[in-house]
């Protein structure tokens, strides 16, 4: 018998393990899983690849080998895709004799996306154990000698059984999509089988069905009704006649009917000054019986069941029992109102009242016409016919007011004529809102007078569109005299020549009244207007209805009545030796003015000067704004100007560069920039575009004092702070401007005139 002999180790005596391998690198330690990058652990291989003495290798792919399906990773492909599966288990149930295993449902669920497995247990009511999550989500090994692999989707079926952690379960069905995912793969479904019934449950079950209840129990489903007609009413106008009776009449009644429960409320329609108190219902919401009053019942007499006493067993051990009547023998029967006897012209009894329904609303009209095909619903009157004709009643007495006495205002003195208590009077509110604090008439005016002294006065006239009351201001000059001030009050001037003690309400100056050139008498002191701030000339450009002199379509016909076309033009050649076809303003106001003999006012030609003037340089009156406010920022040291800037970009959210007028006004009024409104107002009009826009940067960089410094030599001073009503300066009537009467002779007489 030869016995194996090892060889030396000597050379030439072992053999080559490495011949013809070709692989001889390090294995790495960073793998692709699923398509991420991992780090291997205990299942890194040696030299080469190949697996170390002991090592198994695990597959790569969970069920589909390489090169099948889409490119996809997994969780992609199977994203939120979930096999469900309905099992079992049982186990057994020692040390009682009451049951020897308990069943116990599951489901399981594997995940497509990672192959995990989760299994939940349903929870019972008094069940006595811990249900809810029984294995949570995670990747279950298989049972030995296969631990090293996991559970995939092959290694699940119906009628098989899976163990998970020691554990059997035994899947007997599965939903639909499971069904047909699995068969999409080719495996082949065994027949569905069924889950044993519980013997405990059963024995549960019985005993409860055989249990009697401790109390009498008749069930009344009325939850259909509830749920179907919740919140849907029947609503029905109805007349209640009690004329009959004594100091009766005929009253209103609105009667809801609740499809819900079939319950009545009935609510009294009262109306104004009816000399009745008002109550919220005539009839609180209940069932209403047709055959009522029926009488007083004794208590326990109106039941919805009857019950019936038993007594069993001898007097000493005797129990009580109470046993339902079905029958029914003892019980009042009531008749009640239901939807079926509602119904225009019918007469239902509320409670001894006759009550007849006249009319319906759009809803009850289509429930009746769906459930009962009813068409016809023609209204009853409600109304009581009219009473016989009597006598023409005696004729209206005039109400005579008595003249106005003199003490406070007019308005005032006349609500004590119109009521005991007097009330004050009435303010427009909606003329207050739509003209209040921004419309302000401010006119520029002086006195007419033969006194020498009081000649060179100015005035300022402010009129109020939101109340029509003016004032008047004049503005401190030095060494004239005068102290200046307010010189008239705020209030409403009566028109002079009037009669102070007389019943007819006064008439006041009005708005349309002011204008240049015009002429006013407030309280005997006669003023001449000379002219208007710019917002009192556009406000009447805007309003040509009530201001007819600044509607220039009116002022050329009547200029082109007092001129001819040959006299005119020689005029304005002569006063135009250069042949520039602009003339000065002040040359053509005294032209105009002459050639029409005055019959055409300062306000008109003003409105031909505005209409037909050469736009001048405003670079310049740019330049004057910008350094009168300059000074003030100075002054005031103000140079939180890249704050501002910082604001308005984070406002752009375009990125365009540019902001609402109004947005830069209300950024500008929230910094507390230190200039007066009207300064403000005019250098943000030199910014402004088409679009009511401006160019924030360009603004903000040329009122920085800091880097654009204009001197205050080159503008002059722009305004002062003052009071409300001081409008300070003495404008001239006419702005220093030229006008283009060319184009004023080409539009009044045509081509053929040039």
């Amino acid at each position: 018998m030869l016995r194996a002999m090892a060889l030396p180790l000597l050379p030439g005596y072992s053999f080559n393990r490495n011949a013809g391998k070709e692989k001889f690198h390090k294995s790495q330690h960073l793998v692709f899983c699923n398509g991420f990058r991992t780090v291997t652990t205990e299942d890194k291989p040696g030299i080469g690849g190949e697996p170390l003495f002991g090592q198994k290798t695990k597959p790569k792919y969970s069920a589909f080998p390489k090169g099948i399906g889409t490119p996809q990773p997994s969780w992609v492909a199977f994203d939120k895709q979930v096999l469900s599966f309905d099992a079992y288990s049982e186990d057994e149930v020692p040390l009682t004799n009451q049951e020897k295993y308990i069943i116990r449902r599951y489901k399981i669920l594997f995940y497509l996306e990672d192959d995990t497995v989760e299994v939940s247990e349903p929870k019972m009511t008094n069940s006595g154990l811990p249900q809810g999550t029984s294995i949570r989500r995670h990747r279950i090994s298989l049972p030995p000698p296969h631990e090293d692999q996991f559970y995939t989707v092959y290694d699940f079926n119906i009628n098989k059984d899976v163990v998970f952690y020691g554990r059997t379960f035994k899947i007997y069905d599965c939903d639909t999509f499971t069904k047909n995912f699995l068969t999409k793969l080719g495996v082949k479904l065994n027949p569905p089988g069924q889950c044993p019934e519980d013997p405990y449950e059963k024995m549960r079950r019985e005993r409860i069905d055989r249990r009697e209840p401790l109390r009498p129990h008749q069930p009344v489903d009325t939850l259909k009704q509830f749920l179907q007609y919740n919140g849907k009413v029947l609503r029905f106008f109805c007349l209640w006649d009690d004329s009959t009776s004594q100091f009766g009449e005929r009253r209103e009644l609105i009667l809801h009917y609740f499809l819900c429960d079939d319950t009545i409320e009935v609510k009294e329609v009262v109306p104004y000054n009816s000399g009745r108190d008002t109550v919220s219902l005539l009839l609180r919401r209940s069932k209403l019986p047709k055959y009522g009053p029926p009488g007083v019942h004794q208590p326990g007499q109106i039941t919805n069941r009857v019950a019936l006493n038993i007594y069993s067993g001898p007097e000493e051990k005797r129990t009580n029992d109470i046993v339902l009547d079905r029958c029914q023998l003892g019980k009042v029967d009531q008749e009640f109102y239901k939807d079926s006897d509602l119904f225009i012209g019918a007469t239902i009894n509320v409670w001894g009242r006759k009550v007849l329904l006249c009319d319906c609303d759009e809803f009850t009209k289509t429930y009746y016409k769906t459930k009962y095909g009813i068409e016809n619903f023609t209204p009853i009157a409600q109304k009581a016919p009219p009473p016989p004709r009597k006598a023409p009643p005696p004729p209206k007495i005039e109400r005579k007011i008595p003249p106005y006495n003199g003490f406070g205002s007019e308005e005032d003195s006349l609500r004590t004529c119109i009521g005991l208590v007097p009330t004050p009077p009435k303010r427009g509110f909606k003329k207050f809102m739509e003209r209040d604090r921004c419309n302000t008439l401010r006119f520029f005016a002086k006195l007419i007078t033969n006194k020498c002294v009081d000649q060179d006065r100015r005035f300022i006239i402010s009129y109020f569109l939101d109340d029509d009351t003016l004032s008047v201001f004049e503005p401190i000059q030095r060494n004239s005299g005068f102290i200046g001030g307010m010189f008239l009050k705020r209030s409403r001037v009566k028109k002079y020549g009037q009669e102070v003690f007389k019943s007819e309400p006064s008439e006041y100056i009005e708005a349309e009244e002011l204008y240049i050139g015009a002429k006013v008498n407030l309280n005997g002191h006669l003023f001449h207007v000379l002219n208007a701030d710019d917002y009192t000339l556009r406000y009447m450009e805007e309003n040509l209805d009530k201001y007819p002199m600044s509607n220039i379509e009116l002022v050329l016909p009547k200029l082109k009545e007092q001129l001819t076309s040959t006299d005119i033009k020689q005029i304005f050649r002569k006063a135009d030796p250069n042949f520039t076809k602009t003339l000065d303003c002040h040359t053509f106001r005294d032209i105009v003015m002459t050639l029409t003999a005055g019959r055409l006012t300062d306000h008109e030609v003003l409105t031909l000067v505005h209409h037909y003037g050469v736009p001048k340089d405003t670079i310049s009156d740019t330049n004057i704004l910008i350094a009168q406010a300059h000074k003030e920022l100075k002054k005031n040291s103000f140079d939180n100007f890249e704050r501002l800037l910082a604001i308005c970009i984070y406002e752009d959210r375009e990125k365009k560069k540019v902001l609402p007028t109004k947005d830069i006004r209300r950024l500008c009024k929230s910094f507390r920039l230190p200039v007066t409104d009207d300064l403000l107002r005019r250098i943000l009009s030199r910014f402004e575009d088409s679009k009511k826009q401006i160019n924030y940067e360009l603004f903000f960089n040329a009122l920085n004092w800091k880097v654009n410094l204009i001197s205050p030599s080159e503008g002059m001073s722009f305004t002062k702070k003052r009071c409300e009503d001081e409008w300070l300066g003495t404008p001239s009537p006419i702005p220093e401007k030229r006008v283009d009467y060319f184009r004023l002779l080409k539009e009044m007489f045509g081509k053929d005139e040039e």
